[in-house]
């Protein structure tokens, strides 16, 4: 089977790493894989994994924009070519582009739902493009494409999320993780943290504001954000409003976030909307107690007290009561990370993700 994968970019996010880490378990099924996209901080990564990249200048949120008919016909060339058998798309441009280059090619056609969107669009009604096999990640997102767009259940697919657990629990060396965390400025404290793009519908701001709690109780605890995005310079400044800004600590975007898993105590995912949070998964795989928002898949993931504790989205008190009490309960901490570490072998696996969407090219390349 030859596979082409097909996405907006490939910068440090949720749907990048999710195309990544598939086409590397393809891979090592002896499928072929090719990615294409507009490029992106993952590229060099490809390249060490020997995965092909072309690069197409897609880097847009319009399917509308002029650009794209360039980047068609590179890519039925390119599909022609190699003799693709699947397209299998990732985002909103990526399945318009695989949709059309489906039907001038011949190639079978795949799409991912990662998130929620919006169904009052107007070019959702009018080219909806999801095609006949859709995979979701979560049940959340089932629920929305069956629901809010109308898509035909037997026509899609739950496949969650999956991790590679082997990667996450190897053990980051105590000297490592002790350089790392001086030069981070955390010295011996307690360090909640977070590793997400920093935007409005992460939550962080909320995080913040129970931070502040926090330090009242205390006041010895860190917090470590990890990532980018246009809330950065907001959030720099609310924690100096806020006057907690020697306690908040940045990092900057890394493909090697096991890093800085090794050194949070507690990890928090906070989103306010979310299909699944793969950031989440990839604590749970590292044995971290994990506090998250009851919003979209996430309950698909956390079972409250058991795999995690799951709180209310914008509920600042809920979200400090939770980090203290796992700060302070030893025991329950234990208990949630053991659980949830277990849960990612049981449910949310590398090899089952990847079992399943070649299960799913199979039944399309049938049609």
């Amino acid at each position: 089977m030859r596979v082409l994968l097909l996405t907006t970019h490939l910068n440090i996010g949720g749907v990048a790493v999710y195309t990544l880490n598939l086409a590397r378990g393809l891979k090592k099924k002896n499928v072929s894989v090719w990615i294409a996209s507009s490029g992106g901080d993952l590229v060099k990564t490809l390249e060490k994994d020997g995965i092909f990249h072309l690069p197409l200048g897609i880097k847009t949120k319009s399917e509308f924009n002029p650009k794209l008919i360039f980047a068609f016909f590179k890519l039925l060339i390119f599909i022609k070519k190699n003799n693709i058998d699947v397209i299998h798309a990732q985002t909103r441009v990526a399945q318009v582009l695989a949709y059309l280059s489906s039907r001038f090619s011949g190639a079978s056609y795949v799409s991912t739902c990662h998130g929620f969107f919006k169904k009052s669009r107007i070019a959702r009604k009018l080219f909806s493009a999801w095609g006949r096999h859709v995979i979701a990640i979560s049940d959340a997102v089932v629920d929305h494409l069956v629901k809010d767009f109308n898509i035909k259940r037997k026509n899609v697919f739950l496949i969650y999320n999956g991790v590679d657990k082997e990667a996450f629990s190897q053990i980051v060396d105590k000297d490592e993780k002790g350089i790392l965390k001086s030069n981070l400025g955390l010295a011996k404290s307690p360090v909640i943290g977070s590793i997400s793009r920093l935007s409005p519908v992460k939550g962080l701001k909320y995080l913040l504001f129970a931070m502040k709690d926090i330090l009242r109780d205390m006041p010895e605890v860190r917090l470590l954000l990890v990532g980018e995005g246009p809330s950065k310079e907001y959030l720099l400044g609310l924690a100096k409003k806020l006057g907690i800004e020697n306690n908040v600590f940045f990092a900057l975007n890394t493909t090697q976030t096991q890093r800085f898993l090794s050194i949070i105590d507690i990890f928090i995912f906070y989103s306010l909307q979310e299909g699944l949070g793969l950031s989440l998964l990839e604590a749970l795989a590292s044995g971290k107690p994990c506090v998250a928002s009851n919003v979209g898949g996430v309950a698909s993931i956390i079972e409250d007290g058991m795999t995690g504790i799951l709180v209310p989205p914008k509920d600042t008190h809920a979200l400090k009561d939770a980090i203290i009490k796992i700060l302070k309960d030893k025991e329950l901490s234990a208990s949630l990370a053991r659980k949830g570490n277990a849960l990612i072998e049981e449910k949310f696996s590398l090899e089952k993700m990847v079992e399943g969407v070649v299960d799913v090219y199979k039944k399309a390349c049938q049609k």
